[in-house]
């Protein structure tokens, strides 16, 4: 969970940081974000009073009219009213919207898709998520769950994905699919250092850092690995281009902010492969994501103050 406190002019005054502990039940879990708004808040130098509303990026299928977390599998949520909750505690405006969806629009309007009018993000973390922006507007669908390119089938009778479904995007290319095929690889008799790195750098789970330090130490397990997700990926990219049309196509999440242009590149290269149109090669930019961490907290900004008509 990350808090950012932001002004008018989207400079961040202060910012806050903490794990997500996912067996609380929601209501502590709103105790969390409210310990973690008051420090940021703190470190602002400002009150509570001074703010003009709160703004959310939640996991899963949004109901936005409602403020309501329509479910959440991670965190174990249902039907979760978080935008009441939040208001009654807090006595403030509040914003919820899917998360990749506030990080997208944070994209399009402050990072890699400024001035561009259709954008496709595509984020890559323990899953995979997308957000659309149509015509310079955050596109939801009729029930507010467009944009799940995590769940476009890649490979039919492919690996179980978490939504249940056989050979998702997600159960091909997400970090949660590379950490499963380098354990597998490393179980049926594979040498590699992943182990040996996760232990020094004290991690349970392959975090982007284990990840990054594998292949900068040009680990052979690693960079297998890492080679079928992008090319899983570039295939996802080639799937939404030709369905969409967009000008760009962000890719985001923490690999591509670790990595940069080393995880994107040879996504971008296997999408050219596939693009219907050969000329799109040239017209349709394939970008990492240029606001970190931080792009979906400075989207949800952006959205309260469309929303809100806050100036």
């Amino acid at each position: 969970m990350k808090v950012l406190i932001v002004d008018a002019k989207n400079q961040i005054l202060g910012q806050s940081k903490a794990p997500t502990h996912r067996s609380k039940r929601p209501s502590g879990m709103v105790n969390d974000i409210i310990a973690l708004l008051d420090d940021a808040v703190g470190e602002a130098g400002i009150s509570r009073r001074q703010l003009s509303a709160v703004s959310i990026g939640a996991p899963g299928p949004i109901d936005r009219h409602r403020g309501v977390v329509r479910e959440a599998p991670n965190l174990g949520w249902l039907d979760f009213p978080l935008g009441p909750e939040m208001e009654r505690r807090l006595r403030l405006p509040v914003i919820v919207e899917n998360d990749v969806n506030v990080g997208t629009v944070g994209e399009h309007a402050l990072g890699a898709g400024a001035n561009v009018h259709d954008l496709v993000g595509i984020f890559v973390g323990t899953g995979i998520g997308g957000g659309i922006i149509a015509g310079g507007r955050l596109y939801e669908g009729s029930r507010g769950g467009a944009g799940e390119v995590g769940h476009t089938v890649i490979l039919v009778d492919g690996p179980r994905c978490g939504c249940g479904k056989r050979g998702c995007a997600e159960a091909l290319a997400s970090r949660t699919a590379i950490e499963r095929d380098v354990r597998a690889a490393i179980k049926a008799g594979r040498k590699s250092m992943v182990p040996q790195l996760m232990k020094r750098k004290h991690k349970l789970r392959m975090t982007s850092s284990v990840i990054d330090a594998a292949l900068k130490r040009k680990d052979p397990v690693m960079r297998e690995v890492m080679r079928n997700a992008q090319r899983y990926l570039g295939i996802l990219v080639a799937n939404v281009v030709n369905l969409l049309d967009p000008e760009c196509v962000v890719i985001g999440g923490g690999l591509a902010g670790r990595l940069g242009e080393v995880f994107v590149g040879p996504i971008r290269k296997t999408a050219f492969e596939y693009f219907l149109r050969g000329k799109d090669v040239q017209r349709i930019r394939v970008l990492p994501g240029q606001l970190g961490d931080n792009a979906g907290a400075l989207g949800a900004v952006v959205l309260a103050r469309q929303r809100l008509a806050l100036v």
